[in-house]
């Protein structure tokens, strides 16, 4: 008699998407792939890398949080695995109730592959206090299915403790081991000249309240192969659609708005898959801006980068890792790029990344995860599954009206329309069923209210999509 071959572990991954999912530029806009931020799609591609062993199959959960699903989760899956970013902040609380409910009806391990706690750069946590209920119960649960939770950096492991919570590691953000335990990093060139590529990024509160658009204004002065590369949902609907419905997005002074000098000239991108993004920044010889992930892609490409630091998330991550960074309140607005390039020392960040991958993978080791560093082949076929998709092209400025350029667009829309109109005739179908019903009950003097409230929330699942839709280009 033989064994029965163990079958692999299943590990579900809180991540947008799979790696190896594989859409167009509009059906990903649509399905907002990476939860309005194409950063977050940085560290889950990683940790799902990281994960896929040949004891172990990763499989994305989705970013929405559905705690009815916990019966499914547990008859289908061995742990729960969950990449965070910012989420210990007020504006994620609803989505941090959600997850904890689910996480309460889970009878499988859950690991928190790093969260991080939102704060300003003077790390005050007062701003938190009113959620901290909250946060208190999303750990609390965690820890009674792990041996511990991961968090990003120092601030973060400072305000769960003085909550009274001690089983508590600093291991960064997944993102920086993709490549596991070898960092290498050089500057290509002893100085930046006008003839360098460079890319900057940052956040609309950066460029609204610390005064990043002068610096990006004269830094596409002095550099004409200057490129901005955007992270948002809102940024990559500016540049493929030229509007959102968020007012946010009527911030002129982002290189992503339609107005905006570099999106004229066509200098702008958003990626909607880290590989294209990491592979393309491969040709750039120094990234600077306000977004972490932004300068970690760069990093991974092998790109000196220094980050401008607005708030704890992006500092405390800074100084873990040793990514050269300057607080972006004390940055002159008329820094030239060539100096942040000249005092960028990649010495800490270099020689420090072993000692830091070795504590992530203990981490992991702890909580009962193998990692495909030490447990598998260090990536390679994952790599190599990568390699063979055809991922779709950087979104880029609208600018032109080459008929190629609009196909995919106008196609999309109407295959959008043929959608929206067929879910039209099945509510139609379905109110006409409930009215027939109403007018029964109507008759016999009772339910008289239900079709204005049916009719209404017909209207609103189907008419503002349709209104955005056929709304006319301003």
């Amino acid at each position: 008699m033989t064994d029965e071959p163990t079958r692999p572990r299943r590990i579900l991954l809180r991540s947008g998407k799979s790696p190896f999912d594989v859409a167009s530029l509009e059906q990903s806009l649509h399905r907002d792939v990476f939860a309005t931020n194409a950063g977050n799609l940085i560290f889950s591609d990683a940790a799902h890398k990281i994960l896929t062993t040949p004891r172990a199959e990763v499989f994305s959960n989705g970013i929405r949080t559905d705690p009815s699903a916990a019966g499914r989760i547990n008859e289908e899956f061995d742990v729960f695995v969950v990449p965070l970013a910012n989420a210990f902040r007020p504006t994620f609380e609803r989505p941090l109730k959600r997850m904890t409910q689910l996480i309460k009806k889970l009878r499988i391990p859950v690991v928190v592959l790093g969260v991080g706690a939102q704060a300003d750069l003077k790390y005050d946590a007062a701003r938190l206090k009113p959620m901290e209920p909250t946060v208190r119960e999303f750990v609390t649960e965690v820890l009674n299915r792990s041996a511990s939770i991961g968090v990003r950096g120092e601030f973060t492991e400072q305000y769960l403790k003085n909550m009274g919570f001690r089983d508590v590691e600093v291991i960064g953000c997944p993102s920086m081991f993709m490549n596991g335990e070898t960092f290498t990093l050089e500057k290509r060139a002893g100085s930046l000249t006008t003839e360098s590529r460079v890319s900057v990024n940052g956040s609309h509160s950066a460029v609204r309240s610390h005064g990043l658009d002068a610096i990006i204004r004269q830094a596409h002065e002095r550099y004409p192969h200057l490129r901005f590369v955007g992270q948002n949902l809102l940024e990559a609907q500016l540049l493929h659609w030229r509007e959102t419905s968020n007012p946010i997005g009527a911030q002129t002074s982002m290189p992503t708005h339609p107005s905006h000098p570099m999106y004229r000239e066509g200098k702008v991108r958003l990626y909607v898959d880290p590989a294209t993004w990491i592979d393309e920044l491969r040709a750039f010889d120094f990234s600077f801006g306000s977004r972490i992930h932004g300068n970690i892609a760069a990093l991974l490409a092998g790109v000196p980068s220094t980050v401008l630091c607005s708030d704890s998330r992006t500092l405390e991550l800074c100084r873990y890792f040793g990514i050269p960074h300057r607080k972006i309140s004390e940055t002159p607005k008329n820094i030239d790029p060539a100096e942040l390039y000249e005092a960028a020392d990649f010495g800490e960040l270099v020689n420090g990344h072993k000692e830091r991958f070795l504590r992530f993978t203990g981490f992991m080791e702890r909580n009962g995860l193998e990692n495909t560093f030490h447990h598998g082949d260090s990536g390679k076929a994952f790599e190599a599954q990568l390699s063979k998709l055809a991922l779709p092209p950087a979104v880029r400025p609208w600018t032109d009206s080459d008929p190629d350029s609009l196909s995919s667009r106008f196609s999309w829309m109407q295959s959008r329309m043929e959608e929206l109109a067929a879910q039209n005739a099945l509510l139609r179908s379905q109110l006409e069923k409930k009215a027939g019903q109403v007018s029964i009950k109507v008759q016999a003097g009772e339910g008289a209210a239900a079709w204005p409230s049916a009719y209404r929330r017909a209207r609103r699942v189907v008419g503002r999509p349709v209104r955005r839709l056929l709304r006319p280009e301003q």
